[in-house]
């Protein structure tokens, strides 16, 4: 998204706001994974590219491959593209993924009613939708802690270091400015910054209790379900992406400006 800002003579400026720690108790997910590799699931669904990170770890500490964790009678699902480009690009073949919604929603709309043994790990906040949705469909949801998601920075012991690889990684052009929260209130109360993009629900619940008010900061949400709980907290909503990509965010952050006739 920063490279792509960048190209268009925008100036990205970064605020981490969250964090990701291993699980505090690591059992069910090893558990989940020993069945995983036995081949005791139909399918095994990924909700983030934070859980391919847990689970190259895992399969790095097992000394396999992640495409050798998951057999090939398993079949695998993600609710969005990045997702799947990350697992793609470590062997995996991804079967399922929403079209046109690119959410948990997304996924349950093109999910087929049948009997089947799901394993899904997730964040500890991971709203319950996906796992209910998957059991209302017959599916027999294994479902566990493989992170946690914590306000930024995680502790050094417990963060979660795996990288995703590189080949997906598009870096920008440049150093990218970093900044603290003190930073981003002088910005609001000077009026330097034009918009405000968070790409998660946890990211807006914090981004609402650092900064109560926006000014002219305009506020622009990866996704429906960011936006939803952006409005619940008394954020006004300027743009939401239709689909939760870089390409998508960019897009509406266009849009955005182009409605006030500043196309820049």
């Amino acid at each position: 998204m920063a490279a792509l800002l960048q190209h268009l003579g925008a100036e990205p400026l970064v605020l981490p706001l969250i964090d990701f720690e291993r699980a505090a108790d690591p059992a069910p997910l090893d558990a989940g994974l020993d069945r995983l590799a036995a081949g005791g699931f139909d399918w095994l669904v990924v909700s983030s590219v934070t859980t391919v990170q847990v689970l190259l770890a895992e399969a790095a500490e097992r000394g396999v491959p992640l495409a050798e964790l998951v057999p090939a009678g398993t079949k695998v699902a993600t609710i969005g593209t990045s997702s799947r480009h990350v697992l793609e690009s470590v062997g995996l073949t991804v079967d399922l993924v929403p079209g046109d919604v690119q959410s948990a929603d997304g996924l349950l709309k093109v999910w087929e009613k049948a009997s089947s043994r799901v394993f899904l790990p997730q964040a500890d906040i991971a709203a319950p939708g996906l796992r209910e949705g998957l059991a209302a469909k017959g599916a027999d949801v294994t479902a566990v802690v493989a992170y946690h998601t914590v306000d930024y920075p995680a502790r050094e012991e417990a963060r979660l270091t795996a990288e995703v690889p590189a080949a997906v990684v598009n870096p920008g052009n440049g150093t990218l400015a970093v900044l603290n929260p003190d930073d981003v209130r002088k910005a609001f109360d000077a009026g330097t910054l034009d918009a405000l993009v968070a790409a998660s629900p946890s990211a807006a619940r914090r981004l609402a209790a650092m900064f109560p008010t926006l000014g002219t900061c305009r506020f622009v949400a990866i996704g429906r379900p960011t936006a939803v709980e952006a409005s619940r907290l008394g954020m006004t909503v300027g743009a939401t992406a239709q689909e939760p990509t870089p390409d998508g965010i960019v897009a509406a952050l266009q849009s955005v400006f182009a409605n006030e006739g500043n196309p820049q």
